[in-house]
């Protein structure tokens, strides 16, 4: 497309809307994530010498394999901020700029944007599971390859506390966090001594694995052992892990004896398949559980899998354009746009994004996207634009956040979701609607295509 492009109309202006369709996991909103990344991947994106020689393998002309050659993107983009709660069928992010290096961006925008605001959401379902107790990111081994590097991030993002993951701990100023395998206790004649090197050798933030071979006979008497000489030198056992059996039960009873010991500083890590139903559940049978380790069913973005967000053109070169489907939720919405949240006088979320025409100023009333009895009068409700300048010209125009910081602005917008919206069976549906003039002019273009 990028060839016939260069060869027809090299100079056309394009903008592109990301969003998706529905909500994943049945849930009632998503977590924007992987912005930051795209921006610092956009600024530095470029053909190398082997990567034209490639494409020279591939039919590509002398003359576009060239403009590859000194490819730079210099659109501008759109965007809500990172870590903002987003929901179906309105802008998300939106590019504007040659229609050559809009489209050449399309598959790592989506790549990224996606996966990771697939993760950031479950991160933040099973963290409204775990209320204020600790989650530990533990899903690399059993992530999609290196996906587990992103995924990281994400449920950082999403409201997880640290990371078995040390390259990406590093490498995003994560904190950092582990434990042993059963391997390690595996490698001794005796799983006392094995405790006993472990603790000498990295006495700060120890903790014992206890399920190799007897949870609560053997496991939790030999930690009790070793922690009760840690203390002889001035040293603290940080926790006992139980990796398998009954999380409930057998939290019950390790919290029991390491009390009994005068061991209740010691905390309890539980891990193995949980999610936030697992961990809901456990919740719910008084769990003596401090610190969640989650592996597969984040990092997979289980039982999803993937985030169904697309990449639609809504203008070019000024002129409104529009995608059509005999399904009527996968028409998309024409023309650059803005997207106005309301807010009630409390200040949290109404429970309503009206999706308007970049050009407009004032907007009193939303409509429903198909259903014409439905609307809402807006003219009472305190309102904010969600999309900003975040790119110009090819270089960012915000100061590069955190994760951290994003994680703090994530987590302050769950707090202003009303808690309909975050139930896991049948969540409140969040309200998206257009603006009367936008919707004039997509019902206008829909029935001028039908003719």
């Amino acid at each position: 497309m990028a060839q016939v492009y260069f060869k027809t109309k090299p100079d056309g202006r394009a903008v592109f809307d990301y969003y998706y369709r529905s909500n994943p996991f049945d849930g009632g909103y998503a977590i924007f994530a992987g912005l930051e990344d795209i921006l610092e991947i956009l600024e530095d994106f470029q053909f190398s010498s082997d990567d034209i020689a490639y494409l020279g393998q591939h039919g590509f002309t002398e003359d576009f394999l060239e403009y590859l050659a000194n490819f730079k993107f210099q659109g501008t983009i759109y965007a809500c901020k990172e870590g903002d709660l987003v929901f179906p069928d309105r802008p998300i992010l939106q590019v504007e700029a040659n229609i050559i290096e809009a489209q050449i961006i399309e598959t790592i925008l989506l790549n990224i944007l996606n996966f990771q605001t697939l993760i950031a959401t479950k991160a933040s379902r099973i963290r409204t599971s775990a209320k204020n107790e600790i989650l530990l990111d533990m899903g690399l081994r059993r992530a999609h390859a290196t996906g587990g590097y992103y995924a990281t991030r994400a449920a950082i993002i999403g409201g997880f506390d640290s990371t078995s993951n040390v390259l990406a701990a590093s490498d995003y100023d994560i904190p950092c966090s582990g434990t042993m395998a059963h391997s390690f206790i595996q490698s001794y004649d005796d799983e006392l001594e094995a405790f006993r090197d472990f603790a000498r050798i990295r006495p700060k933030n120890c903790v014992f694995l206890v399920d190799t071979y007897n949870t609560l006979r053997i496991g939790v008497p030999n930690a009790i052992v070793v922690a009760k000489e840690m203390e002889e030198r001035g040293e603290r056992l940080l926790g006992v892990r139980l990796d398998s059996g009954d999380l409930a039960y057998l939290s019950k009873r390790t919290r029991k004896m390491l009390d009994d010991a005068g061991l209740e500083y010691v905390k309890i890590v539980a891990s193995n398949q949980l999610d936030e139903y697992v961990i809901k559940s456990l919740k719910n049978q008084g769990a003596s559980i401090d610190i969640y380790g989650v592996g597969t069913n984040l990092v997979t973005g289980a039982p999803d899998a993937a985030l169904g967000g697309v990449y639609k053109m809504s203008e070019f070169n000024g002129e409104p354009r529009i995608k059509l489907s005999e399904t009527i939720l996968k028409v998309s919405l024409p023309h650059r746009k803005q997207v106005y949240r309301m807010f009630d006088k409390e200040g949290n979320f109404y429970g309503a994004d009206v999706v308007v025409m970049a050009s407009e100023k004032e907007v009193g009333v939303m409509l429903h996207p198909f259903d014409t009895t439905k609307s809402l009068n807006l003219e009472k409700l305190e309102r904010e634009p969600l999309l900003e300048v975040v790119m110009k010209n090819g270089s960012r125009t915000m100061p590069k956040r955190s994760v951290a910081a994003i994680a703090d602005f994530a987590k302050n917008r769950m707090n202003k979701l009303p808690d309909e919206y975050k139930r896991f069976q049948n969540p409140h549906i969040y309200k998206i609607g257009l603006s009367p003039q936008l919707k004039e002019t997509r019902d206008r273009m829909i029935m001028e295509h039908k003719e």
